[in-house]
């Protein structure tokens, strides 16, 4: 994650925590951005309770769906050094006991260091030695259509990339689509962003010369 520049998920264990993380990076809210934003744990045993539904209403709504009852959130620091966060999740709700903790924050020390020896920079793309097997080039091209996607807005919008960032992200989100899907569409041309309308279908892309 990165303050400066889109964020992207590095490794995923299975559909639902893919899942989480593409929802906390639509919808821009989540334990995730929470632990991001204030460099501390964000601990939710139970989805459930009325304070997480009045705190992330949607994103937790769509998190019972995908699955998971209980989310941990442990952001990945060195000194001011904060490269990410390491999200857990449970099936079941679940408060984790003293150990449980404390081998979840150690799982997020290796994770920092592992990151940091990447040399990961603020794009998210790595710079240095490869990360372990974490299935490098799928997660270069999610990147990369991500990005690609973005600075295709920029274009067609006139407008910054953080700011193209956003509407491609609310466009996803306004649609019930993930945000992959929604940079493919537009980097194969399916989908065209304008200044002063909605995004509509290209009806013939193939047409499109841009």
């Amino acid at each position: 994650m990165s303050r400066t520049a889109a964020s992207h998920p590095l490794c995923s264990t299975d559909d639902i925590s893919e899942q989480l993380e593409e929802l906390q990076l639509t919808l821009g809210v989540g334990p995730c951005v929470d632990a991001f934003t204030h460099g501390s744990a964000v601990l939710t045993p139970d989805l459930r309770t009325g304070e997480l539904q009045g705190r992330w209403p949607v994103f937790a709504d769509a998190a019972l769906k995908a699955g998971a009852l209980a989310v941990f959130a442990l952001p990945l620091h060195m000194g001011a050094i904060s490269p990410g966060v390491l999200d857990l999740y449970s099936r079941v709700p679940v408060r984790l006991n003293a150990e449980e903790l404390a081998d979840a924050l150690a799982f997020a020390d290796i994770a920092t260091l592992i990151l940091l020896d990447a040399q990961i920079d603020v794009t998210g793309a790595p710079t240095g030695a490869m990360l372990l097997d974490m299935r490098q080039e799928d997660l270069s091209a999610y990147r990369a259509e991500i990005d690609q996607a973005v600075g295709m807005l920029t274009v067609q919008l006139g407008i910054g990339i953080e700011e193209a960032f956003v509407r491609l992200r609310a466009y996803a989100y306004a649609q019930g689509r993930r945000l992959a899907e929604v940079s493919a569409d537009v980097v194969a041309r399916r989908i065209r962003f304008s200044p002063n309308t909605d995004p509509d279908p290209d009806p013939d892309p193939a047409d499109d010369d841009a």
